[in-house]
């Protein structure tokens, strides 16, 4: 029954809120094509279980390389207007086109990198037993000002705990957090650095399983510090 209800609050308030969304999306589109000479950002993203999808974003960044061909990296390929964008969202708009499509909800864990799924610990995986979502549990706790460790260890909760009560929680602390703009990028990095492998896998199992246990409190009394 959760998983119908999820699945019509997503069509419906994907809907409401991308017809709202329009004139402000075409503003964006037509700004992007004149400064960055692109309008969206395409990318092959893991899904429910794993399963892979297009996800869509507005171009935050522009195409920088070295010689040899490699991407720069995201401070140095993220625009002023690709700055403002991802302080107020508006570059996950397109995504609604993704909950439409049913690929994506409006709540859940944040889809990530293909190359990442091998690099998950077994616990941390289980972050994909929920389909991944514009907003979600870690993004209302902290986004990018998080570890990694610690956001997959919420994704974990929400996965544990779903229920459309939370999922509305979620979604109203969600536009509060966007006007306020907090969380938008790591401490040393524009965005995220990579994700190269947890931590955990390096410790002992007794130290994993107690962060995993304390992070959302941490987070939400790190919020209360902010």
């Amino acid at each position: 029954m959760y998983h119908l209800t999820k699945r019509m609050l997503d069509i419906l308030l994907a809907l409401v809120a991308a017809v709202v969304a329009a004139p402000v999306a075409m503003i964006v589109a037509a700004v992007l094509w004149l400064t960055h000479g692109t309008v969206f950002f395409r990318q092959l993203r893991p899904g429910l279980h794993g399963t892979p999808f297009t996800l869509y974003k507005f171009s935050s960044m522009i195409d920088l390389r070295d010689e040899n061909g490699k991407l720069l990296p995201d401070e140095r390929r993220l625009t002023r207007v690709g700055r403002f964008m991802r302080k107020t969202s508006l570059d996950e708009l397109p995504q609604l086109w993704n909950v439409l499509r049913g690929e994506m909800s409006l709540v859940g864990p944040r889809p990530l990198l293909m190359e990442y799924l091998s690099r998950y610990s077994p616990e941390q995986a289980r972050r994909h037993d929920a389909k991944p979502g514009i907003t979600g549990w870690a993004q209302i706790n902290g986004r990018n000002a998080l570890s990694w460790e610690d956001k997959f260890a919420l994704d974990v909760w929400y996965v544990d705990r779903q229920s459309t009560l939370l999922d509305l929680v979620i979604l109203a602390r969600t536009i509060w957090h966007v006007l306020r703009r907090e969380g938008i990028s790591s401490q040393q990095h524009a965005t995220m650095p990579p994700f190269l492998g947890s931590q955990s896998q390096h410790k002992d199992q007794r130290g994993t399983s107690q962060a995993s246990i304390n992070v959302p409190i941490q987070a939400r009394k790190r919020q209360e510090v902010s």
